[in-house]
Formats: structure tokens, sequence, C-alpha cells
């Protein structure tokens, strides 16, 4: 074994020891009271700050799953998905203890769906009202991760500058859950940068490596919609993305969402924290159970079945 590869194990073993004396049951603030100042610090609801019983929380599940072994970083994440998604704010939080590290980054939510007729749970760009676990809802489930092996993957080319074009390349974290974000794998949910490739054409290209057999590559125009939703994934920007992504290679860690079911059930009447910016727009949040969202969604893709894929176009004037 390494130096760095055990002191790196120690550091691991310190920390563990030092999260579960600090979890441990016992007052209702002893987590709190137990928290290292340069951490403290960093707790509250204004801005750049992560709330009180995230933090309890995040710390407990990245605990729990360092004793089982199931993570090996020295990181762990958290979502405050009450708060507002503002490009200058942060509501996702990468905390090394280890290093006394805090960061808080922008990250986007899921966009929900208008089923016109049968069940309208949308999400505006700001603030989520809308959250659940039903697959095809396109919505954010609270609740426990670990993130899983990550994977790049080809989405096309598009035009980097007037010198040429570059091979847009997309890393996407698979966030691996349990509890009522346990079919977190069935639904493909993960973070991935908020990019992607629009007005796809097939270009000849049969020198690339990316070509298909018949030597077509994708080609687009990258669009950045940092600030936006998602399908149901937790979204960065591009810079954020990648570092994250380096982050988590070859060591899963963990990442706790806020809020979940029971948090929304019992905001309704003011029983828990939501952040005061999204409160007030958007009015009372609602948990959608895959029980009862399925199959509402399942009669509506009955009743209006999506049309068949279309060819993606071959280029033109390129």
């Amino acid at each position: 074994m390494s130096t760095r590869s055990a002191s790196t194990r120690a550091a691991l073993a310190a920390l563990c020891a030092g999260l579960a004396a600090s979890l441990a049951p016992g007052p209702s603030r002893a987590a709190d009271a137990e928290l290292p100042d340069w951490l403290a610090a960093h707790v509250g609801t204004g801005e750049g700050q992560i709330a009180a019983p995230v933090l309890r929380r995040a710390r407990a599940l990245y605990a729990r799953k360092l004793a089982e072994g199931a993570v090996s970083n020295a990181c762990w994440f958290a979502m405050d998905a009450t708060r507002p998604n503002d490009p200058d704010g942060g509501r996702f939080y990468v905390v090394c203890e280890a290093d006394q590290t805090f960061t808080a980054i922008p990250a986007g939510h899921g966009s929900g769906l208008d089923l016109p007729g049968a069940a309208d749970f949308r999400n505006g760009r700001r603030c989520a009202r809308n959250f659940g676990n039903a697959a095809d809802s396109n919505l954010t489930t609270g609740g426990a991760y670990v993130t899983g092996a990550a994977r790049t993957s080809f989405k096309g080319y598009y035009r980097a500058s007037t010198a040429g074009d570059a091979p847009f390349l997309r890393t996407f974290v698979p966030f691996v859950g349990e509890g009522e974000t346990a079919n977190a794998s069935a639904r493909e949910i993960g973070g991935h940068a908020a990019v992607t490739l629009k007005g796809v054409c097939l270009r000849r290209d049969p020198a690339s490596p990316y070509a298909n057999p018949q030597g077509y590559v994708p080609f687009g125009h990258l669009v950045d919609y940092a600030g936006g939703r998602s399908n149901g994934c937790t979204s960065w920007s591009a810079s954020d993305a990648d570092k994250i992504g380096a982050l988590v290679e070859g060591r899963p860690t963990t990442l706790y969402i806020y809020p979940e079911a029971a948090d929304i059930r019992a905001a309704t009447h003011g029983g828990a924290y939501w952040n005061a910016s999204c409160a007030g727009e958007i009015g009372t949040p609602r948990f959608w159970s895959r029980g009862a969202l399925e199959p509402i969604i399942a009669r509506y893709k009955a009743a209006h079945p999506a049309p068949p894929p279309r060819p993606v176009p071959l280029c033109t004037g390129e």
C-alpha cells in the first residue's frame, strides 16, 4: 500500500469516527454542537449557506455509507432543492471535511410535465414545487443516493470556433438510490452538465473515430441551459460538471437531496424547513408518489401515443 493510500485511509477512518460520534443519538442539537467550527460557519439559510437539516442528514448519510464501506471518497454532496436555481447562488454542496472545504454551486432540478386533461406537475425554471419518484415524470426525488461509475459518451460535433469543429463528450454520473429513491437507476437519474446539442443533422465524416457504419456523425449547435431544468436529473454548469466527474472517478460518495416526501407533506402546514425565497413563489409544494402518478402517465401515453421517431436529416450547406 502506498503512503498516500495509507494516509487517505487513515483520514477517512478518523473522519468516520468523528462523524459517528457527532451524529450519535442524543439531545436534538447534539449533532449541531459537534460540528467543527469551520463547517458551522457555513450553516444557515443565507446565500452560499446550507440549512441545518440538510447538513445534518447529509453528514449522517455519509457517515453510514462510510461505515458500511459503500463509499471511499473524502468528500460528500448535498442538494437543497427548496432553494432557487440561481446562477449567482448555490444549492448543490460539495463538502470535503478532511480538507475543510465547502463549495456551493448552482444546479438544475427536474422540469416535471403538463399532461393536459390528466395532471399538471410542471416546475418553473427558478423554483421547484412538484417532486416525485414516478418513472417518466421528469421530477426530482429527495432522499439518499450513492454515486455510481461515471460514463462519458459522444453526442456529436459542434462548431467550436472559426478554426474548426470539436466533439461534444458529456459525462453522466449515475445516482444509485434507496427507499423512495430506489428506482433511480431504472429512471436513469444522475448528474450531468447542462449542455446539449440542438438542430442535429448527420454529416459525412468517415475518418472520424465516432462515425457510424455508414460514415456519418451527428453535428449540431451546442446549447448551454445552465439555470434551466432537466428531465429529473441534477444538472450543473459544464465547468462544475467536469470537477464533480473528476472528484467521483473511481471514488464513490454520497448525495443527499432535500426535501423528502415526508418533508413536503409537513411543509404544507409549516412543519418542515423550506427556503423562504421559493416558499412564497410556489405556494403549496406537492410530492407525487409513483403509485399515484405512474398510472396517470401510463393512461395519458396510451391515449396520446408518441409519433414514430423521425430519421435524423443529412446536413446541408456544411
